[in-house]
């Protein structure tokens, strides 16, 4: 099975099942000398794991993770690092109705018709819970962003579930609220509503859809690879991979379709001092404003990058749905039980934020603008403050 690996240097490659013995990945391009351990990985794991709160699955998985390789000492030694998550409360019991006879809308059927086969506990690979992998990813992306030399701050909030659409935010309300309330909604007020209006889709036995707005800051110009590795185009991939999403956009976004070119187009000048969220020196050409959403031809012009990524309704509803049994060529009648998120958005936050920070880092190797050896880039210099002492010279 391919398609199980992300990035070009910075690489995360990951495997597990939902209901399966562990979840658990391989990231591959991490420098040496960055600080690593795993309390670091497991706040953000924390982020994403279910139990949180009355509208994420009850699944009781503590979400621990567990280093197996490339760290010493509590540093990266620049060889792969392998991490390894134990699923403890997986039930498969509630999906055997659904072993030969597909859950609506799900990945059952076209699995099955892919490979011949599937691990159909809890949905198997096609399930959500595999995105553990990619917050553990992104917690390493971080930590190697937040110990360079660049400032990259990246923060996504709910900015929409189902008709409730939060008023803009502006980056520094969404890095202070976005943490405060269980929807994950940078706009209290607004957060209230969509728990209200969450609450009423869990009661009635369904799920509703919603949106994720993301803004990285901090990303130098000059990153990305026309064509096909363009920044937009690799950014598209990382978003689209989620689970349940059905639409990425950047800058205007669809509103683009409804813009002329001469409102659209930004006029350039020369930084005045007036552009601090711009990574530009004085004196550097700058846009006038930032419609574009940061990207420009497909490369980065270091302004802010955001857009919006789009979920639908979670597919796992306790509504009575109808669906057919191959195996003994009946129709039925069913209903998905079990411990299912009424709505996605406020738990994938931290997976949008995780590869965010995966691309931006991949882009920022693949341009040079860090060392893919080594964090302090002292190429050939053995002697270092995080190389490991003897023991024998200890004594």
């Amino acid at each position: 099975m391919n398609g199980n690996e992300f990035g070009r240097l910075f690489r995360l490659t990951t495997y597990g099942e939902s209901h399966g013995p562990a979840m658990g990945c391989t990231v591959s391009g991490v420098p040496a000398g960055v600080e690593l351990d795993e309390e670091r990985i497991q706040r953000e794991l924390d982020r994403r794991k279910p139990g949180q709160s009355m509208i994420t699955t009850s699944r009781g998985e503590p979400d621990e993770v567990t280093i197996n390789s490339g760290v010493q000492d509590g540093y990266t030694t620049g060889t792969p690092v392998g991490m390894v998550i134990q699923n403890k409360d997986a039930r498969s019991g509630k999906y055997e109705p659904f072993v030969t006879a597909p859950r609506p809308s799900h990945g059952d059927y076209t699995y099955s018709a892919k490979f011949g086969t599937r691990n159909w506990g809890g949905g198997g690979r096609s399930s959500a819970r595999e995105t553990v992998n990619w917050v553990a990813g992104g917690a390493i992306a971080k930590a190697i962003l937040d110990q360079s030399e660049y400032d990259v701050q990246i923060k996504a909030h709910v900015n929409q579930i189902g008709d409730i659409v939060a008023p803009d935010v502006t980056f520094e309300e969404m890095l202070e609220h976005s943490e405060d309330n269980e929807v994950r909604c940078a706009h209290p007020e607004t957060a209230e509503r969509m728990r209200d209006r969450i609450d009423e889709y869990q009661q009635a036995g369904d799920s509703i859809g919603g949106a994720i707005e993301f803004e990285a800051r901090g990303v130098p110009r000059g990153l990305g690879a026309p064509r096909f590795d363009s920044v937009p185009a690799r950014l598209g991939q990382a978003m689209m991979a989620i689970p349940a999403t059905t639409g990425f956009e950047f800058g205007l976004g669809r509103d683009a379709r409804e813009v002329a070119g001469i409102d659209r187009n930004e006029d350039w000048e020369f930084d005045d001092g007036d552009h601090p969220e711009t990574v530009s020196e004085e004196g550097d050409p700058v846009p006038v404003g930032n419609d574009h959403g940061g990207l420009q031809g497909g490369i980065t012009t270091g302004e802010p990058i955001y857009g919006e990524v789009t979920w639908h309704a979670p597919t796992s509803i306790p509504k009575e749905q109808t669906t057919v049994d191959w195996e003994t060529g009946e129709e039925k009648q069913v209903q998905v039980v079990g411990r299912h998120d009424p709505v996605l958005p406020p738990r994938a936050v931290p997976v949008v934020e995780a590869m965010l920070y995966c691309t931006v880092l991949d882009f920022m190797l693949l341009g040079g603008r860090i060392n893919p050896d080594r964090l302090d880039g002292q190429v050939g210099q053995y002697d270092t403050d995080y190389h490991p002492s003897s023991p024998e010279n200890e004594e």
